[in-house]
């Protein structure tokens, strides 16, 4: 697609989703595995352009673009086709996705991808956003495109189709690197070993102490949430970096890194996060991270909204 009509498209951000905590609650009969993760989503991402036309294409160019597989696999085309099976005579057109994101690193580039053509369509087609159609086709697509679909921090359960309120939380400057290890979500649940379910409920927030009620649920400040990061772990942790122990030295850096307030692995990996005091200290760990691992994927950035 020519850069002249790349510019004239509609452009939607993707951002990366982050979990920052993960509790595994069982297997179920299905062999899918109930969850609970407060998600939310980091100030850099990928970006998806969109440009209407007659005939659905997908073209993928930026950084991380020749991790990110066959076109035919991509969850862009996927997350379409779910939408034009629901919409009778939904209006397509060319999509230009700028991959910038690690390609199955734990930050859900493939769904927050899918979720931003979701929209770019829903736009496009005049569909609201809160059309049932759309978070079908969100939930066909994939398991964490629903919560990508409204980008806001959230509480999801189940196998990812059953989301909390938006939560209302201050920003938390952070720190997301990945060692440039590609982690099959899969290979990981299957070396966790979790037991059948067996009735464990979700904690929900209510043990936080979090104000609800209404359409937001509020976190007051940023040492709540980070109180509430520390008790709250991710259980796909110990699997994942006994099949990557990179991940363990991921985490192990950024532990060591100068204002380091917590840092833990985000979804199946192998990325990992580490939640600072400010962007300022977390642009310092940046760089002094770069003069140790220049390889690496290492980018500050915000954790909310």
């Amino acid at each position: 697609m020519p850069a002249s009509v790349v510019s004239r498209a509609r452009v939607e951000r993707a951002p990366a989703k982050v979990n920052l905590t993960l509790r595994v609650l069982g297997r179920r009969p299905d062999g899918y595995h109930e969850l609970e993760s407060l998600v939310v989503f980091a100030a850099v991402g990928d970006g998806l352009a969109f440009t209407p036309g007659a005939e659905l294409t997908l073209a993928v160019r930026g950084p991380t673009a020749a991790a990110a597989g066959d076109l035919a696999d991509n969850l862009v085309l996927r997350a379409v086709h779910a939408l034009a099976e629901r919409v009778q005579g939904l209006k397509l057109g060319g999509f230009v996705l700028s991959k910038r994101l690690p390609v199955a690193a734990g930050l859900g580039g493939g769904s927050t991808d899918a979720a931003a053509a979701l929209r770019l369509l829903a736009c496009h087609n005049r569909i609201a956003l809160d059309d049932a159609r759309l978070m079908a086709a969100a939930r066909a697509t994939g398991a964490d495109v629903p919560v990508c679909l409204d980008p806001q921090p959230r509480l999801m359960c189940g196998i990812g189709e059953v989301l909390s309120p938006p939560l209302r939380l201050p920003g938390l400057p952070a720190l997301l690197i990945n060692p440039r290890v590609s982690v099959a979500t899969k290979a990981v649940f299957a070396a966790l070993r979790a037991p059948p379910l067996a009735g464990q409920q979700p904690s929900g927030l209510a043990e936080t102490g979090w104000a609800g009620g209404g359409e937001t649920i509020t976190a007051p400040t940023r040492a709540d949430v980070i109180d509430f990061v520390s008790a709250n772990g991710n259980d796909l942790e110990g699997a994942a970096i006994a099949l990557h122990p990179a991940i363990a030295q991921a985490l192990a850096a950024l532990r060591a890194l100068d204002g380091c307030r917590l840092a833990r692995m985000s979804g199946s990996g192998a990325s990992c996060f580490g939640l600072f005091d400010s962007n300022r200290a977390a642009a310092a760990a940046a760089r002094a991270l770069r003069l140790k691992h220049s390889q690496w994927w290492i980018r500050p950035t915000v954790l909310g909204g």
